[in-house]
């Protein structure tokens, strides 16, 4: 029901005046420490974030803790003041917009649920301080509990709910608002594997039930990969890469996207040859030349791309190997798991990973300590400049 757009969006943590004094007094110039920038003015814990949300569109921002992602969830709740840029909900500008006026709904992390008051008066809460019918209140509160199916739970307390029914009241509290905006920071990391796998499906139920712009916080790779129509990488404030599950995994932007999403991660091959090569291109790895494809070629040609050296990426469901006395790697432990075995091998220091699957592979042939010969199609590699990072074939179609 709502167009999100936010424009160079900016947050910084000022330092405390003490810390200030300090800091001018001695002079010191910018620094940065782990993922956090900090200068002059504080700590930059977000900067040159710019995403326009369609309207229904569900969005996850998705990063390793610290990357800035629950700082701009809060800038939209107005949580948190925006330090520079333009924040715009249906076209109006919403920087100086008190969070009760900007028709969001928020679940957190921690549920925030008020142990006092049972599910029902928790749910009905924001209806009763807009003073809303009574009639209508109880409408909304029971239809969104027979949607969530906690309607049994409506006369306890969130003491005597489970985890996962305690998310199910908060979500419930913020559906009956009818939000323009649904904002969710991490709903289920207080959750247990199998919950957070019900919770996931019963958010994408409820997606299809409300038409409402979601934007959802995680750090959990597989939830931005299952819930998200885009996905937003976040990595020390900066956005990474912005496209749709498919597009991130199949076309990693850069090593960390690629590195990030996809489980188990990518493997990367550093110091490796990439060459002109009869017409074409040729990348060396594990001691070998694999001419690029057609279309790989092409592509590097248009970037007049020289001979340099570069990190190939292979994904562990692209790699294939067989036991030979001669092999590349040596494999160190092999995980089954179910259809899929993960093997994990070492080669000159270096970690490998390969699935391969169960049912087709004699098992017997991955025991700790054996010799793999590995191999894989050159049209799965994904070729990253050694000193950018960035991905030299970030959108090649075959």
């Amino acid at each position: 029901m709502a167009e999100v757009v936010l424009k160079n969006i900016k947050k910084v943590y000022p330092h405390t005046a003490e810390k200030d004094k300090k800091k001018k007094k001695a002079k010191q110039p910018p620094e940065k420490k782990s993922n956090l920038q900090i200068t002059e003015d504080g700590v930059v814990a977000v900067q040159q974030f710019s995403l326009d949300i369609n309207d229904k569109e569900f969005i996850v921002l998705v990063g390793p803790s610290g990357c800035g992602k629950s700082t701009t969830l809060r800038m939209v709740a107005g949580l948190e003041e925006i330090t520079e840029g333009d924040l715009y909900i249906d076209g109006e500008r919403m920087n100086d917009v008190a969070p009760k006026d900007r028709d969001i709904a928020m679940v957190f992390q921690n549920y925030a649920l008020y142990p006092h008051m049972s599910v029902y008066d928790n749910m009905a809460y924001s209806l009763k301080v807009k003073k809303t019918p009574k009639d209508e209140i109880d409408r909304k509160v029971r239809e969104a509990a027979e949607i969530l199916d906690i309607t049994p739970l409506l006369d306890r307390k969130p003491k005597a709910l489970s985890g996962g029914q305690k998310q199910r009241v908060a979500i419930g509290r913020a559906f009956v608002r009818n939000p323009k905006v649904f904002l969710m920071d991490e709903p289920l990391s207080n959750l247990d594997a199998k919950l957070r796998n019900q919770m996931r499906t019963e958010i994408i139920k409820l997606r299809s039930k409300i038409d409402t712009t979601f934007i959802y916080v995680t750090h959990d790779q597989t939830e931005a990969m299952t819930l998200g129509d885009r996905i937003v990488i976040m990595k020390d404030g900066f956005i990474q890469q912005i496209g749709t599950p498919q597009e991130v995994f199949m076309h990693p932007a850069n090593i960390f996207v690629a590195g990030f999403i996809g489980v188990p991660q990518m493997n990367f091959f550093h110091g490796c040859r990439l060459s002109k090569k009869d017409g074409g291109y040729a990348a060396t790895l594990l001691g070998k030349d694999y001419a690029l494809s057609a279309a790989q070629s092409h592509l590097l040609a248009e970037k007049n791309v020289a001979d340099c050296t570069v990190t190939i990426g292979v994904r562990p469901v692209d790699m294939k190997g067989h036991a030979a006395e001669d092999g590349d790697a040596v494999i160190e432990v092999a995980e089954m798991m179910g259809s899929e075995v993960h093997l994990h091998m070492t080669r000159d220091g270096e970690d490998i990973i390969a699935i391969v699957s169960s049912r087709e592979a004699d098992l017997s042939q991955f025991e700790a300590g054996r010799k793999m010969a590995l191999q894989f199609d050159p049209a799965a590699m994904h070729i990253f400049d050694s000193k950018t990072e960035e991905n030299l074939l970030p959108c090649v179609e075959e």
